[in-house]
Parts: C-alpha cells; sequence; structure tokens
C-alpha cells in the first residue's frame, strides 16, 4: 500500500450532488505522477466523451482502491451504499451501474474505479450497439500491432465497411465499427469469422483465430469471439491501469500508417487531444452491413 501521503477528505459538489472524496493525494499511477485528486480531475474533463459510450450500459469496472501495483478486482454489483443519485441496472441478478452522469462517475473514481468496461448491448436490448473487433498480441511487447490493425482496416475498407482504431489502453488494438441498428451478435459474429480466416490465410506469419493462447506462439490473436451479448470492452477513453497512465484512444487510420505507439496516449495528453481532434468515433456514421451479409449467406 502506498505510504507518504496525508489521509484527508473533503467534500465537492457536482452538478448539485455532494460528494466526499478521500485520501486526493493518494498516488493511483506513482510512475505518471497522478493522484487521485489529478484522476478524478481527468475523469471530469472526460466526462463528456467516456459518458457516451458507457450512458445505458451494463457497466464492469475494475477497482485499484491502492493505485495500480496492488491489489485489484472487477465490481459488477453496485458498491453499497448506492447514493441516491446513481441509477441501476439490473441484469441476470446483478445490479449493475448505469454509468449515466458525471456525479455517478466521481463517485466511482473516488472508489477508485480505474477501468470502465460497458457492454455490448444497452440496458434492456439483446442486440449489440456496436462492433468490435479485438486484436490482442501474444507477446508482452509487440511492434507489428499497428501494421495488424493496418491490414484488418485494408480489408473492412475493402469491404465499404468504414471503422476507427483504437488502442486499448493496454498492449491491443481494437477495431470499433459504428453499426446501424438492427444486426444480431451472430451475424457480426460471422462476419468477423471471415474476416479472420482471410487474414490468417494471407497472413500467416502475423494472425490467428487460435482461441487457447499457450497455443499461439507469437502471432496476434485476431479475436472476433469477445464481441458477444454479456461480455465487454474497454471502452473509448477510459484509463488503463498501466504505468504510463494509458487511456483506450480512437486513432486516425493515417497515425496507424506510421505505426503510432500506443503507451503516447495517456492521461497527460489525451484532454488536449480530443480538443483538438474531437471524438474521432463519432464522425464515422452507422454502417449498414446487409452487402458483406448477404455475401456470407
Amino acid at each position: 500500500m502506498p505510504t507518504g501521503y496525508k489521509k484527508t477528505q473533503g467534500t465537492i459538489v457536482v452538478e448539485g450532488q455532494e460528494l466526499t472524496i478521500t485520501n486526493p493525494e493518494k498516488p493511483l499511477w506513482p510512475e505518471a505522477g497522478i493522484t487521485k485528486l489529478d484522476f478524478l480531475q481527468k475523469l471530469i474533463e472526460l466526462s463528456p466523451y467516456l459518458l457516451r459510450y458507457c450512458r445505458d450500459r451494463h457497466l464492469t469496472t475494475i477497482r485499484f482502491p491502492h493505485g495500480i501495483h496492488d491489489k485489484s478486482f472487477y465490481q459488477k454489483n453496485t458498491p453499497e451504499p448506492v447514493p441516491d443519485f446513481v441509477n441501476l441496472a439490473p441484469l441476470d441478478g446483478i445490479r449493475y451501474v448505469n454509468l449515466d452522469s458525471l456525479p455517478t462517475l466521481i463517485w466511482l473514481g473516488n472508489l477508485a474505479c480505474l477501468e470502465f468496461h460497458p457492454s455490448f448491448h444497452r440496458i434492456g436490448e439483446t442486440l449489440p450497439a456496436e462492433w468490435l473487433i479485438d486484436i490482442d498480441p501474444s507477446l508482452e511487447v509487440e511492434p507489428r500491432i499497428m501494421e495488424a490493425a493496418h491490414l484488418i482496416g485494408e480489408v473492412l475498407d475493402s469491404l465499404h465497411i468504414q471503422s476507427v482504431p483504437k488502442t486499448s489502453g493496454a498492449t491491443g488494438v481494437q477495431i470499433y465499427v459504428p453499426i446501424q441498428h438492427g444486426y444480431t451478435f451472430e451475424q457480426l459474429r460471422k462476419i468477423g469469422y471471415f474476416i479472420g480466416s482471410f487474414v490468417v490465410k494471407k497472413y500467416p506469419k502475423l494472425f490467428t483465430i487460435e482461441r487457447l493462447k499457450k497455443n499461439r506462439g507469437d502471432l496476434i490473436y485476431f479475436d472476433y469471439l469477445q464481441h458477444w451479448y454479456g461480455k465487454t470492452l474497454s471502452a473509448p477513453y477510459t484509463p488503463r491501469a498501466k504505468m504510463p497512465g494509458t487511456v483506450s484512444t480512437p486513432l486516425l487510420w493515417e497515425e496507424v500508417e506510421q505505426r503510432c505507439d500506443p503507451r503516447d496516449f495517456t492521461l497527460h495528453v489525451i484532454v488536449d487531444r480530443i480538443k483538438r481532434m474531437g471524438d474521432l468515433i463519432e464522425k464515422v456514421p452507422p454502417q449498414n452491413l446487409d452487402a458483406v451479409l448477404s455475401h456470407l449467406e
């Protein structure tokens, strides 16, 4: 447990709600110099974008009560006691949080929820809200990850599917495809399997769709299975519990072509980046996948 900081607490008012902030000087990302207070200030600035991809979803968080180097745990059930302003999203016996407001975000941030992982479907629905392909390296340091993302982007482009690459905030990259409402998880998995099988055949020294990590060698895993009802993935603009204080960041395809480093996109720079570039995902219209599906069927 980190030491050397003064344990204090105070209250702040956020959108009319009074919240208690405990241990504001606690180091959460010590190497990056980010305290809990720094983190909460960044969450306030990120909230218009982070909430966009978390509201009306079933939220899983990862909590690090004493910072990124100490024990952590997944939180699905809403932490007790639950403030009156927090809206719940119960599903299958679990009382999830609906992260739909800034006070709720700051409340979770004060509990050291450092990562935000929303469901792929909205509350009350069973259809996917978007489509995501997860590209997961088998190596801890994988210099080919942006090359892999670029190649998948080319395949999607050849199918006339517009997409946005985003860093996972950890080691991987995800391809985010806004979609028109009405497609099923089964249909999206069918397209994912088609693309994954294609890139494995064309680039056998780079890609695999092998599920077991021990059997992948040094290949990059094209994960078309993660996108499914009941599963989650890191939200756009969520911080991650990695030493540089990285953030899951949407990218330009030009940045992918230039082999940008995912570790460069941190809590220190993300707000200025969004102010300069806007939300890159929001700029892509919902995609119609009928032509691809009709070809596969």
